[in-house]
């Protein structure tokens, strides 16, 4: 049984809820997360949403995120679900869990051009104990057309102490 002095915050859901609504807050929120998970960061996604079950991350259409036919790369798509997905699980976690991506399965529908913005939202059960959660990521151009569709498989459980 872990003691309730032992068990880890949740720094993400402290961080967003101190800084989300403050002037800036969303800005320095997402570079924090870039600092936390520098190959996450390398996309330069802006967090614009998060709460329990649900976040809202784009990624602006830049040389750094295209290859070299022009549209967004598949790998950036990949990265920018999984760290929506991330952050609605990572959110969402009572003091003392965590969780690690086991698998991702994903769907590239169209060609990904200008700002992408990634929505996760999932109905969550309790997490108090150990489960694997299917987490689903849909991926949006400025159109609001879905251009990839991603899908973790996300194993969550107690920090051992």
């Amino acid at each position: 049984m872990l003691r309730v002095d032992k068990l880890q915050k949740n720094v993400i859901r402290d961080l967003w809820d101190r800084a989300g609504g403050l002037p800036g807050g969303k800005t320095l929120f997402s570079r924090a997360i870039g600092l936390m998970a520098p190959y996450s960061g390398s996309i330069g996604a802006r967090v614009e949403e998060l709460a329990r079950g649900r976040s809202r991350v784009s990624m602006a259409d830049r040389r750094a995120v295209r290859q070299h036919l022009g549209s967004v790369h598949a790998v950036a798509l990949v990265n920018l679900a999984e760290l929506c997905g991330n952050l609605a699980v990572a959110y969402s976690l009572p003091d003392g869990m965590r969780f690690i991506v086991a698998g991702l399965s994903i769907e590239y529908l169209k060609k990904a051009r200008g700002r992408i913005t990634a929505t996760c939202e999932l109905d969550l059960p309790p997490l108090d104990a150990k489960l694997e959660i299917q987490v689903p990521v849909s991926m949006k151009d400025p159109k609001g057309v879905e251009v990839a569709r991603a899908t973790l498989r996300t194993l969550i459980g107690p920090v051992k102490g």
